[in-house]
Formats: C-alpha cells, sequence, structure tokens
C-alpha cells in the first residue's frame, strides 16, 4: 500500500505508456484482420484501408468501449483476493499489458493474425495463478469467454456462408445479373445501414449523453435502413451508376454494387472491432489507474477516468498506420480468394457477430470470427477452394498465443516487483 502511494503517479504513467503499446499491438495486428478482406476483395487500396480503419477503430474504441473493458478489468480474475495486497493486482495488470504488447509486436513482425484477446486474457491468468493462485480466476467466466472462441466463429461463417449464397441465388446464377443486382442491391444496402445504425445508437450514443431505448434504437435504425433502400433503389437505376456498372462487364459490373456494400461494411467492422477490442488494451490499465486513485482500494465498476478511452484509441490508429500491412495480407488473399461479393458477406457477418458479442460484454477474437466467416465462404466455394495450409498455421499461431502471453507476464511480473522493491 505505501508503494502505490510513493509511487502511484509513476506506475500509472508507466501502465500508460504500457497500455498505449499494447493499444499499438492491436492496431498492427488485430485491425489489419478486420481490414484484409476489404484490400484483399480489391474493394480498397490498404491506404484507404487505414483511413478508413483510423476514423471507425477511433470512434468505436472512445464511443462504445466501455462494456467489454469492464470483463478485462474484472471479470477474468476475482480482483478481491489481492485486497490485502493491491500492490500486487497492480504489477499484475502492468505485466500482461506489456507481456501482450510484445507478443503482438512479435507476431506483427512475422506476419501471423493472432488473437489479442487470447493475448490478453492469457496473460491476466498467469499472473494470477502465480500470485494468488489459481484459485483467483474466475474460471467459470473464462469457460463462457473460451466458449465465445468456438461459437462466434461458427455464427460467423453460417452467417458468411447464408449471404453468399443467397447472392449466388438471387443475382449471379441468373439469366440478368445486371438486372437482379439493380434490384436486391438496395436491400442488401439497406440490411448493413440497418446493423451499423443499431451499433452507433446502441453502443455508440449512449456515452454521449443520448440513452435511447431499444424500441426507439430499433425503429430509428429501421427508419434509416428504409431511407437507404429507397435511395440505392433510384441511385442502381441512375444512367451515372449503370455506366460505371457496364464498364465493368456483366459480372464485373455486379461486383460494383457490392463494393459499395463492401466500403459500409468496412465501416462497419472497423467501428465494431473499436468497440470490442480497446478494452485488451485499456481494460488493465482503468484497473490500475482506479488502484491507485483510490488510495489501495480495489473497487469494481469504477467509471473510467476520461483520458483512457482516447489513448486507446490513438494506439490502435499509430499501430495501424505503422505495422497494419504486414498482417493484412493474410486473411485478404491467404484463405481463398476473395470478391466483393465474398469480401462483403464476410466482414458483414463478421461485424454483426462481433457487435452482438460487445453487447453482451463478451471478449471475444475478431480474428477467429473473422476467419469463420472467410472460411464460410470457402465453404460455399468447395473446399478445394480453402488454403489448408494457412489456416493450420493460422491455428497453431492462435493455440501459442494464450500460453506465450501467460509466459511473458509472469517473466515481467518479477521483474517488475525486483524494481520497485
Amino acid at each position: 500500500m505505501e508503494l502505490l502511494h510513493q509511487y502511484g503517479s509513476l506506475l500509472i504513467f508507466i501502465t500508460a505508456v504500457f497500455g498505449f503499446f499494447m493499444a499499438f499491438g492491436v492496431g498492427a495486428n488485430d485491425v489489419s484482420n478486420a481490414m484484409g478482406t476489404s484490400v484483399g476483395s480489391g474493394t480498397i487500396t490498404a491506404k484507404q484501408a487505414i483511413i478508413i480503419a483510423m476514423i471507425f477503430e477511433a470512434a468505436g474504441a472512445y464511443l462504445a468501449g466501455g462494456e467489454v473493458t469492464e470483463t478485462i478489468k474484472s471479470g477474468i480474475i476475482d480482483t478481491m483476493q489481492f485486497v490485502a495486497e493491491p500492490e500486487v493486482l497492480v504489477f499484475g495488470m502492468m505485466s500482461a499489458l506489456f507481456a501482450s504488447g510484445a507478443w503482438l509486436l512479435i507476431a506483427s513482425r512475422m506476419g501471423w493474425p493472432v488473437s489479442t484477446t487470447h493475448s490478453i486474457v492469457g496473460a491476466i491468468i498467469g499472473f494470477a495463478c502465480v500470485t494468488a493462485g489459481p484459485h483467483s480466476v474466475d474460471w467459470s467466466n473464462i469457460k463462457n469467454i473460451v466458449g465465445s472462441w468456438f461459437i462466434t466463429p461458427l455464427l460467423a461463417g453460417l452467417l458468411a456462408y447464408a449471404i453468399f449464397i443467397s447472392t449466388q441465388k438471387l443475382i449471379f446464377d441468373t439469366e440478368s445479373p445486371f438486372r437482379n443486382a439493380q434490384k436486391y442491391g438496395p436491400y442488401y444496402m439497406g440490411i448493413t445501414i440497418f446493423i451499423l445504425c443499431i451499433v452507433t445508437l446502441n453502443k455508440g450514443l449512449k456515452h454521449v449523453g443520448l440513452n435511447l431505448s431499444s424500441t426507439e434504437n430499433l425503429l430509428i435504425s429501421f427508419a434509416i435502413g428504409i431511407i437507404s433502400i429507397i435511395y440505392s433503389h433510384f441511385y442502381f437505376r441512375s444512367i451515372k451508376f449503370k455506366y460505371k456498372m457496364l464498364e465493368g462487364g456483366s459480372f464485373g459490373g455486379v461486383e460494383k454494387v457490392f463494393s459499395i456494400l463492401m466500403l459500409m461494411t468496412a465501416c462497419a467492422m472497423a467501428f465494431a472491432h473499436g468497440s470490442n477490442d480497446v478494452a485488451n488494451a485499456i481494460g488493465p490499465l482503468s484497473a490500475v489507474v482506479a488502484i491507485i486513485e483510490s488510495g489501495g482500494q480495489i473497487v469494481n465498476n469504477v467509471p473510467l477516468a476520461w483520458w483512457i478511452l482516447p489513448l486507446g484509441a490513438a494506439g490502435i490508429v499509430v499501430g495501424l498506420i505503422v505495422m497494419g500491412y504486414k498482417v493484412m495480407a493474410t486473411i485478404g488473399t491467404g484463405i481463398t480468394d476473395l470478391t466483393p461479393s465474398r469480401g462483403f458477406a464476410a466482414q458483414f457477418a463478421t461485424a454483426t457477430t462481433v457487435v452482438i458479442a460487445s453487447g453482451t460484454g463478451l471478449p471475444i477474437s475478431t480474428t477467429q470470427t473473422l476467419v469463420g466467416a472467410v472460411l464460410g465462404i470457402g465453404f460455399a466455394r468447395g473446399i478445394a477452394a480453402i488454403n489448408l495450409n494457412v489456416i493450420r498455421n493460422i491455428v497453431v499461431s492462435w493455440v501459442v498465443t494464450l500460453p506465450a502471453g501467460a509466459f511473458f507476464a509472469i517473466i515481467i511480473y518479477y521483474l517488475l516487483t525486483t524494481i520497485f522493491h
């Protein structure tokens, strides 16, 4: 306790640096996965993907990142086990941040698309087991989190499969794909806008003082979705758009419809990812700040300090700019060939799944969800369309991540305690 009073400000500063480092890793690795389908399908360039991600990741992290943060901060371990020695929890959370950031930096340098969620959860479990013991870990909550790692890729895969099959049946496998794209494209647009509005209204605007009921949220989102369907109906039939479509030939022109939808889902995916995965960086940071500012008391459900969410959002953006390109290609082109229509199905399914998980407070893996969605597309095209070697390498990197996070966290915890004692 005395140690926290003596070094409180210094510990907050160091933890903020570690939190930024971890957010940098999230940007370098996970955000690249989230934007990879857009780049891989040729809808946008890597530079455009970075600009989109900068805006929407930051918005998602800042406006809607609070809910999952609570699970990372106090849902993985029983923080009450550290009441007698709050400095142990402080050093543990610091070590978890640095360990996860270090592992993500290594993985990003190697081009491995790993899970930042696995990394931080493994790191927190690692330090808790060597300090308070295995009983301090909330294994029932861990079971829910681990369960979500299997359920969400399956859900995203099924959803992506269904969307992809629907586009084939309604548009591509018809006598007049051009006309059917004009006919059904507005409805795909309406559904995309509807989901994006639900995300923004339900999760984003809570933090800026606009509290809408679920019914109001649905009605407003539905109304905006209907407006977008009407607008798209006229736009897809305009001379300007017909000219653009004819430039691309029969199927190339149709894909232009999905390029627009892809851009929408890229924004939704970035927002959804920011709302979920910023918690991996700022959850432990907010725990440390809360403990030190309360004089060593461990209290759950403390409001986030005003500067924590912007710090996490900034770290994600910097990581994406500096190192994001290294991992982006793996999911965009490595698993299966993507076109705008296939990429739209994968990204829409992933965004929807991540948003559902984020709303329930489950810190799921965006990487695994997206891989599940892309696999759904691959299976819809036939098993031969999937690069099984890439899938095997990705799965191996996932398996290694959780113990790697725990291992690094234990080493860094002992280093920190040695330095400050």
